[in-house]
């Protein structure tokens, strides 16, 4: 399996994967609004915002984290929201969302980057290392659906400490409906 930073000419490719392994788990109308936000993400947002990082084995595509810039008002410190992140159904399981999370985050840290958030389940993200955080320590840019879902982690040598807010997402993220 290799892992690696890229995005270039697999737009159909990186959006099939969310829609395969989103309807898989949660459904048609999950899956097609996955597969929406995903193209999204990889056709309208700014390079300097974006990473997205893929895990393929022979050629093939099994696994995708994008992470986007988030930003904070008050705050220099550079920050990174990971989402969406999928692995493909016959791949789960085996290890390759871990490995490519545990490859992104390190990459993120040798750039620079202080700080990663996401927002999903708080068991499978705790593996490499992101840890419940509330808002009042990093403000959403949205309100949260299920505000235990919200996790952070330092990139850094120093903790996390609170984030001066309000904070923005890209545009592609800026969607109450996926909050």
């Amino acid at each position: 399996m290799q892992i690696k930073l890229n995005q270039m000419g697999r737009t159909d490719q990186i959006a099939q994967l969310f829609k395969d392994a989103f309807t898989a788990s949660e459904g048609v109308e999950e899956g097609a609004l996955i597969h929406d936000l995903a193209r999204d993400l990889l056709t309208s947002t700014q390079d300097e915002d974006i990473r997205v990082f893929v895990s393929e084995d022979g050629g093939t595509l099994c696994g995708c984290a994008i992470f986007t810039r988030l930003r904070f008002a008050g705050d220099a410190r550079s920050a990174f929201l990971l989402s969406p992140m999928a692995v493909a159904t016959s791949r789960q399981s085996q290890g390759v969302g871990q490995k490519l999370l545990t490859y992104a985050l390190d990459a993120l840290k040798a750039e620079g980057v202080d700080i990663a958030v996401t927002y999903g389940d708080p068991n499978f993200y705790g593996r490499v290392g992101f840890e419940p955080v509330s808002t009042d320590t990093v403000p959403s840019p949205q309100p949260l659906n299920m505000p235990e879902g919200w996790i952070a982690q330092s990139l850094s040598d120093a903790p996390l400490t609170p984030l001066v807010g309000p904070s923005v997402c890209v545009p592609g993220l800026n969607r109450p409906d996926i909050w």
